[in-house]
């Protein structure tokens, strides 16, 4: 076992969640010395072809990764693990942060066609094929935003990527309406935590309203501009929003997440052209805090 490489007690969480049939009778090979290559390329983020040969061919990791990227298998391993963590009660719903960090684009993710190349035989997958790739120009140069749910344990919950200069107020609940932890005994997934705490950049009339429908108590600040405009409508403009600072400041559970997603080069910095591949490069990378 190398550095970095899944040891037996990761792999024995990871395993039974990885698909046995290509299709046609056809049976994936290499599971584990694969992923251990594509988990290689995620946290030295070197270029596919420079993989070290102990791993097999490059093209064999980059067209694996690349098509469970596409067909949303990454996805579903991510939500098998999260079912194992909640039956063995390794979930903390107590408090779940939301947050965003942007990521530079390196130069090799910019130029992708408009034109989208699907994978034969797989139907397109409108959450992974983004028209616009998730990149944003700023003055920085292109980058990419990650909007992430987190637990209190500080592994992520739901993963969205959006361009670098996209709001955060307006994916809460899309990055919310993505938290669905199956239950192994059977019905619904659980979809809800108990608290909700985000910044002030989260704070608008349409998030609280969704929040206070799905009856989930939150504590997100109230922005200057927001609060003078409520106290200027008087009894119209409605009750202030209560702030539990206690439970606010369990907000840097979200920020170490972020932090630990980082520790992946290639998730540091986007090297992948394609929006979907990249989502399914931060989704690895969460399995990865997972199944430690």
């Amino acid at each position: 076992m190398g550095r970095g490489d899944l040891s037996d007690e990761e792999w024995a969480r990871l395993e039974p969640h990885l698909p046995k049939s290509v299709g046609r009778g056809g049976r994936w090979k290499n599971h584990r010395t694969v992923i251990n290559g594509i988990l290689f390329r995620q946290r030295t983020g070197i270029p596919w072809r420079d993989l070290p040969t102990r791993f097999g061919k490059w093209k064999t990791c980059h067209d694996r990764h690349r098509r469970w990227s596409a067909d949303g298998t990454w996805e579903r391993i991510l939500r098998s693990v999260q079912a194992d963590a909640d039956a063995e009660g390794r979930i903390d719903w107590s408090v779940v942060s939301v947050d965003s960090t942007v990521c530079r684009a390196h130069q090799h993710a910019a130029g992708a066609r408009r034109r989208l190349t699907l994978i034969p035989g797989r139907r397109r997958h409108p959450a992974r094929h983004r028209p616009d790739e998730a990149l944003g120009r700023s003055r920085g140069g292109l980058t990419t935003k990650i909007h992430l749910a987190s637990e209190g344990g500080r592994r992520p919950l739901a993963i969205l990527i959006t361009p670098g200069q996209w709001d955060d107020a307006p994916q809460l609940i899309p990055v919310l309406d993505r938290i669905r932890v199956p239950r192994p005994a059977g019905g619904h997934p659980r979809t809800r935590p108990d608290y909700l705490c985000g910044d002030k950049a989260y704070s608008s009339r349409r998030n609280r309203h969704y929040l206070r429908r799905r009856q989930i108590r939150h504590t997100i600040p109230e922005r200057r501009d927001q609060r003078a405009n409520r106290q200027r409508r008087g009894s119209r403009g409605g009750r202030p929003s209560g702030f539990d600072r206690a439970r606010y400041a369990r907000r840097n559970e979200v920020e170490r997440t972020v932090n630990a997603l980082k520790g992946f080069r290639a998730v540091a910095t986007r090297y992948d052209k394609r929006g979907y591949v990249f989502q399914g490069t931060v989704t690895l990378a969460a399995i990865r805090l997972w199944v430690r």
